[in-house]
């Protein structure tokens, strides 16, 4: 391979230096997640066209290049001073997280390979794109030292999530997941909602094998409907555990005390995600985002050997702090997934435990 060691950090201060390809909905709040953490330095995003994202990144101070068959022009009409093309904020990098849109990271993992930089891609590229798919409670480990991984995508994260905690301690025999996905992000005007619900009829859907890159004998299975909201996506769950939990409660303290994982109080009189996200911008996170799986106390019940219970997944903010946790494992930034997490979290702002 040619190009620079990426094996190294270049940075003077020991920092790993981190590229942003995509200043859209993922990409804007990773390039702001990087510049909080101890350990990593931001050198720059990439953008193909000038937009009020553009405009927020160099109102920021990020250093702006031109990405893909975008025009230096444009950015000169907009005002908008760039730094050079994406080859050369690759050439200042020893990372780059691609939140380009789908299936152009396939493209991009060519240019990144031929100058030696690392890169972290998102889910919504094929398993095939990295080394191997990563979400930073599931398989940490499996990340360390890759040259390439892939964050699975907003629902896998929060169902892999959910598996970290169920599997190791009762084990799965069987889950059932509908998710009720939200039609578009709130700024995709084109996109929707549309007013009605319209199943998804691929059966199951592509979640369930998407997860089984992170837990390959996982035994799941996938519906999904799309309804008109903008604000989160919502997961309905029947697992089947080998070695049942003794009752709700044991259930509910698991999840309590795992990262990144909220559960609301029955008092708290959260009825949905219009409920959440209000909280999330109480709370004032990054762009008021909710990171982490969401739960109900009271929509959590164990039957036996079932157990059941909703979660909602803030699609535009739950894979960020994977991003940055697979930067940590990919440069073995931190001795275990736990510290890095913790790391991580603190940085952002969210509860370390």
């Amino acid at each position: 391979m040619s190009g620079k060691d990426t094996g190294g950090r270049r940075s003077g201060d020991g920092k790993v230096r981190v590229a942003v390809n995509g200043f859209g909905t993922i990409g804007k709040r990773v390039a702001d997640a990087v510049t909080r953490q101890p350990d990593m330095e931001l050198v720059g995003v990439a953008k193909t066209r000038p937009s009020f994202e553009a405009r927020r990144a160099a109102e920021r101070g990020y250093r702006l290049f031109v990405a893909g068959g975008g025009e230096r022009a444009a950015f000169d009409a907009a005002g908008l001073p760039l730094a050079g093309t994406l080859d050369d904020l690759l050439h200042d990098a020893d990372v780059v997280v691609d939140a380009t849109p789908e299936r152009v990271g396939k493209a991009n993992a060519k240019i990144y390979s031929s100058l030696g930089v690392k890169a972290v891609f998102q889910g919504g590229e094929a398993a095939e794109v990295a080394e191997a798919s990563f979400s930073a409670l599931a398989n940490y480990a499996a990340g360390r030292g890759k040259r390439t991984l892939r964050v699975v995508s907003c629902n896998t994260t929060g169902i892999a999530r959910a598996a970290s905690v169920l599997v190791p301690r009762w084990g799965v025999s069987h889950w059932e997941v509908t998710l009720v996905r939200r039609a578009a992000d709130p700024a995709e005007t084109k996109k929707g909602p549309v007013n009605g619900i319209l199943p998804t009829f691929r059966m199951p859907s592509h979640h369930g094998p998407d997860v089984r890159t992170i837990f390959p004998e996982l035994p799941i299975a996938t519906t999904a409907v799309v309804v008109p909201t903008t604000l989160m996506h919502v997961h309905v769950n029947h697992v089947r555990l080998e070695r049942p939990p003794t009752d709700s409660a044991e259930l509910l303290r698991a999840f309590r005390e795992s990262p990144r994982f909220h559960v609301f109080a029955p008092w708290e009189g959260v009825e949905g995600t219009p409920q959440v996200m209000e909280y999330a911008r109480d709370r004032g996170i990054g762009f008021n985002d909710m990171m982490e799986n969401v739960l109900w106390e009271n929509g959590l019940r164990v039957d036996g050997s079932d157990a059941y219970f909703f979660q909602a997944i803030h699609q535009e903010s739950i894979v960020v702090p994977e991003n940055i946790d697979a930067i940590r494992a990919m440069f073995e930034l931190a001795p275990d997934g736990r510290t890095s997490i913790r790391i991580t979290d603190r940085a952002l702002g969210l509860s370390v435990r």
